[in-house]
């Protein structure tokens, strides 16, 4: 698995896993976490508020995605 730079503070009850039993359970972190940061599961739980409406747009809110910053009185909002 391709390793990606990424910081995670992992809170553990046992002290005694193993080197590989905590790199097992780093790799499957990482595999949840990719699929929670794609850009369909954020069009699915993002609308974007525009100066007079909301758009609801699953392409348009994945352009955005990759955008580093919004226009101005751009607001993405959670739907939770």
């Amino acid at each position: 698995m391709p390793k990606r730079e990424r910081e995670i503070v992992l809170l553990s009850k046992t002290s005694l896993l193993s080197e590989e039993a905590l790199e097992r359970e780093l790799c499957d972190l990482d595999v949840i976490l990719q699929q929670a940061e794609s850009p369909g599961v954020f069009a699915k739980t993002h609308e974007l508020v525009r100066r007079n409406y909301i758009t609801r747009n699953p392409e348009f809110l994945k352009n955005i995605f990759y955008r580093h910053r919004l226009k101005s009185f751009w607001f993405l909002i959670g739907k939770n």
